[in-house]
This record gives structure tokens, sequence and C-alpha cells, in this order.
């Protein structure tokens, strides 16, 4: 079986070396008060996309650190008036995009589904980034904020972003709590694990090729470029002959998926592309390999890091057993 990594019977076992903050847990915990403690000052617009069939809304909240975040949300026409009530999707988009387009989310409002997709903030869409940390600004979010401490990690607060988000949705008047899944692909993976991890009453989570997990893997199969460039670049820019390695890969540790992932209570369906040199194989396995939840990884021997439209159709269907 052809793979750019490990032998597949090796990544079924391979557990990550990206090193665990002591208080990791600790510092989620905390997060999570933080975000108990925070008003989303949410505001549901009608959108601008019209049709016969389906309700559209502009979806603002206020998201840790003063943040607006927008969501495009959809339901069936008239969803909730008769008091029933129908499942969910919150969906999550790649690194540095934007929402799907309305078009794309009509697929979910067709099968009677309501759907969430969020805007990253500070990236391709409608969300704002209003952090202000020290520090480099200039090359990517993994590394946003590593210079005023884990706190600040931008990354911290889109996480949480996420969990916000699957509180709103949770609440909604026509939403089925007992029926909310989540998707995504690449950096969406990724927020999908995180969302699943820090919600636990998310019930299927869908991740393709997930991103930010087991950083020093990747780092040290040479793969600090492309989506992962800003590691090369905080490292030539900043401590160029590595004085700070070992503390620098224990903070983006505080980010590392793999570490949140025992706290998935969601059934996973991870798809992985034994040929991605983006996010390898091995770094998705660190994170899925943790997950204690019912769960089933799909394996593309011939795929890289690339639109996979088998398991598009796979997570569609995934979702419909919610």
């Amino acid at each position: 079986m052809p793979s750019v990594d490990m032998p597949l019977k090796e990544l079924k076992k391979y557990k990550g070396i990206n090193p665990k903050p002591e208080d990791f847990d600790q510092y989620w915990e905390r997060a999570l008060k933080e975000l108990d403690e925070l008003d989303f000052n949410t505001q549901i617009i009608p959108a601008e996309f019209k049709t016969g069939h389906s309700d559209c809304f502009d979806l603002f909240f206020d998201g840790v650190d003063n943040s607006r975040i927008h969501v495009r949300y959809a339901r069936p026409s008239g969803a909730g008036l008769d008091g029933n009530k129908n499942p969910a999707v919150l969906r999550f988009h790649g690194y540095t995009g934007e929402a799907p387009s309305w078009a794309e989310l009509m697929q979910w409002t067709a099968a009677g589904y309501s759907v969430f997709a969020m805007d990253t903030r500070g990236q391709g869409g409608l969300s704002e980034d209003r952090g202000g940390v020290r520090g480099t600004t200039w090359r990517g979010q993994i590394i946003r904020g590593l210079s005023d401490g884990p706190e600040k990690l931008l990354f911290r607060q889109i996480f949480l972003d996420t969990a916000a988000l699957a509180r709103i949705a949770l609440a909604q008047p026509e939403v089925d709590e007992n029926r909310v899944g989540a998707l995504g692909g690449s950096q969406g993976g990724a927020l999908t694990i995180a969302c699943a991890a820090l919600e636990p009453r998310i019930k299927r989570a869908a991740p393709l090729f997930p991103f930010l997990c087991d950083y020093k893997r990747v780092w040290e199969m040479d793969l600090g470029r492309d989506a992962y460039e800003e590691l090369q670049y905080w490292f030539k820019k900043f401590d160029p002959r590595h004085e700070k390695e070992a503390e620098v890969f224990t903070t983006l540790g505080y980010i590392d998926l793999q570490f949140l992932a025992h706290r998935i209570k969601a059934k996973v369906m991870m798809g992985c592309g034994l040929m991605d040199e983006i996010c390898p194989p091995s770094s998705q396995f660190a994170m899925y390999n943790k997950i204690k939840a019912d769960k089933e990884v799909v394996i593309y021997p011939d795929f890289g890091h690339e639109a996979i439209p088998d398991f598009d159709d796979l997570g569609y269907l995934f979702m419909m057993g919610l």
C-alpha cells in the first residue's frame, strides 16, 4: 500500500511525539469556564440569499477577546413552528478560507437539517480577529500569540469559537439537541475534532485529514511548509539556533488536538489519504488513536490532501444517521 509516511500497521499504533504540557487539562478547564461566563450577544439577521424552501440567516456572536464571529445559518422553511425538532450539522472550512456558499448548504436543509457554517476568525470570511498580541502577525495563525504565552494562542480562541457555536446551535428552538453533528476537512477537520472534544453533546463527527495534530512529527518529517510554513518562519525569524525549540513545541501542545481527543463522546468517522504531505497521516493518527469513543477511519491509499468526493458522500450519509 503506497504511503508517504509510516506503513498503515504502524500508523494504527502511533501515539504522537509532540510534548504535552503538564497543565493541559487545567488549561482547557479554565478556557471552558471563560466560555461559560461569556455573553454571546447572539444576533440572527435574515440573509440576502432567499429560497422558497429554506430560511437563511447571518448569525453573529461574540467570542472570547470580544471578536465578533459570523456564521451562515440555514434551516428548512418554517422549521420549529409546529413544535417539532430537526437534526443539525456544524460545518467548518479549511485554513484561510470561509464558510461554504449558501447553495452548498442547501443539501442539508433539503434533508430536513439545520446547518451552521462558521467563518473562522481572521481568515477569509466576515468573522473578526481582535485578539491583539505581541510578536508576528505576518505568517499564520498557529504561531499567533506564541510570544504572549498559551492563554493568547489564537487557536485556543478559535477552538472555543467552535464550542460557542455548538452551544448556540443546540439552543435553537428547532434543533434536536440529541441529533447534532460536525464535519469539515483539513482545518475544518481539526475544528470538527475541537468542537466534539469541547462540547460533549455533539453526537457525530466526520473529520477529513485533520490539521493541527502532532506538530513535532510534522516538523521532523520536514513538512514545515504549505499549511505549516509558519513553523519554519518562526524559527528562522525568532529562534534561528533553536534554543527555544522544546519550549515552542510544548506551548503548541496546548492546541494539539491529540491531547483533546480523549474528551470526545461523539461517534467519529475520519477520512485519511495516505499520500497526504500537508497533514501527514501519522499526525492524524496521533489524534485518532487517542479517541476513546466509537470510531472508524476510512483509508484512501492514493489520495493526498485533496478533494475526496467519496468521503463527501460517506460524510453526508453518516450525518443522515443522526
